[in-house]
């Protein structure tokens, strides 16, 4: 049972239901900010997933009396200058266009409510070129991709990863060759093409699949469109050591990246990019004026590009650059103190900061909110609120490691660090 636990804390349907009359709103502001509260004491121990929690955007309270709302492109101009930020959403996809090298003036952005939304987003405009190809995507992709799949009413291909969690490119050209083949042999001669999603940062092991390898071996199917999923690995990649083909200069045609994993942010969120030659030209509603808005949302949050556009202000390319690294120090660093008590710590790739080991105790899951999958593995993610005294407290509730004859956790160390 973990401390945010609803039965534990009293928050069940009947004490949280709305009704027909109003209700006390000094209780219910009190007990608001007794969650709140909560929710802060808890984030030291929130290591298993990739939020970061050091941020306080406290300041800009007064924001929550009023209702910014982003209408339509980020560049179009609106009637009513006043009731959006659309020029704090222009400056971050700006920036992020030349972190992911496009060109800002043949890139097409906005700010999503999600990954989910850049990777439907991406897929739609994939499968508007090519309406008959199958969505190619390993088997370590996000499982909202699935479900992208099945809005757009689009044949999903699952391709086996290798031990690393990146998706498998031999596999992936086997897949579209016998797709190729069984087309000729029913009597269709014109190709299908190929939509492939490339993992930045795989769920569970923060493997990168290599779009330029992805595309070449999806080439036997004829034409090819690349999205990249790169949630949480696009920037890392980006700052890496040794940076990672991720981006336009790797080939893909559109990619996403999430905001609240490595800056931090009270409001989820992210941006998809994409070439602005392969998304449609529509306009909005006559109501709202001359808005061009191809967005899957319309209406979208005009407080989230504040939060963002601050964040990044505040940092620069330099500041987030440090923190890439930091956090990747960080990730270098758990490895090694749980190799040292006997666990087999690992993770895919030197830029990745999901580091991956055997699950321990259930307690110890609970205790520090790990992520865990069904073949005995769990991870930790090193984003900023998780410090080297994180990874200590941690060592110190896991104790050395007592191995099992029937542990399925492989056994992967990542001697390049």
């Amino acid at each position: 049972m973990t401390t945010l636990d609803t039965h534990a804390t009293g928050l069940d349907r009947g004490t949280l239901s709305i009704g027909a009359l109003p209700h006390d709103v000094d209780q219910d502001a009190l007990r608001l900010l007794d969650l709140v509260a909560r929710l802060k004491s808890e984030s030291p121990q929130i290591l298993g997933y990739p939020g970061n929690r050091a941020f306080d955007y406290s300041f800009l309270a007064p924001a929550l009396a009023v209702i910014p709302n982003n209408v339509g492109d980020p560049d179009s101009g609106d009637q009513d200058d006043i009731t959006h930020t659309k020029p704090y959403e222009a400056a971050v996809v700006r920036f992020l266009t030349e972190i992911a090298h496009g060109d800002p003036q043949r890139t097409y952005g906005y700010m999503t409510a999600s990954s989910t939304e850049g990777i439907l987003f991406g897929l739609h405009i994939a499968r508007r070129r090519l309406p008959r190809a199958p969505i190619y995507v390993s088997d370590q992709a996000h499982f909202s991709v699935r479900k992208c799949a099945d809005l757009l009413r689009t044949e999903l291909v699952t391709i086996p990863s290798r031990p690393d969690g990146s998706m498998d490119p031999d596999a992936l050209h086997s897949a579209c060759l016998a797709r190729k083949r069984r087309d000729l042999l029913t009597g269709r001669m014109s190709p299908r093409g190929a939509i492939v999603l490339a993992t930045i940062g795989t769920t569970m092991t923060g493997a990168l699949d290599n779009p330029i390898a992805l595309r070449a071996a999806a080439a036997v199917a004829g034409e090819v469109r690349v999205h990249a999923d790169a949630a949480l690995g696009g920037l890392l990649a980006a700052y890496a050591p040794t940076p990672r083909p991720w981006d336009f200069s790797a080939g893909v045609d559109s990619l996403q990246m999430s905001m609240h994993k490595l800056l931090g942010s009270p409001v989820p969120g992210g941006v998809v990019l994409a070439r602005a030659d392969l998304v449609p030209a529509q306009k909005a509603g006559a109501y709202v004026g001359s808005v061009s808005d191809r967005t899957l949302s319309c209406s979208r949050s005009g407080l989230a590009p504040l939060l963002v556009w601050h964040g990044l202000r505040r940092l620069g390319e330099a500041g987030l650059c440090a923190r890439v690294r930091r956090c990747q120090e960080t990730a270098a660093y758990a490895i090694q103190r749980l190799q040292e008590l006997g666990w087999r710590a690992w993770r895919a790739d030197p830029s990745s900061i999901t580091v991956v080991f055997d699950r321990p105790s259930p307690a110890v899951v609970d205790r520090w909110h790990l992520a865990c999958d069904e073949a005995g593995r769990c991870h930790l993610v090193t984003v900023s609120h998780v410090t080297r005294h994180s990874i200590d407290a941690l060592c110190d509730d896991l104790g050395p490691v007592q191995f099992t004859a029937n542990s399925r956790a492989a056994h992967m160390v990542d001697t390049r660090i």
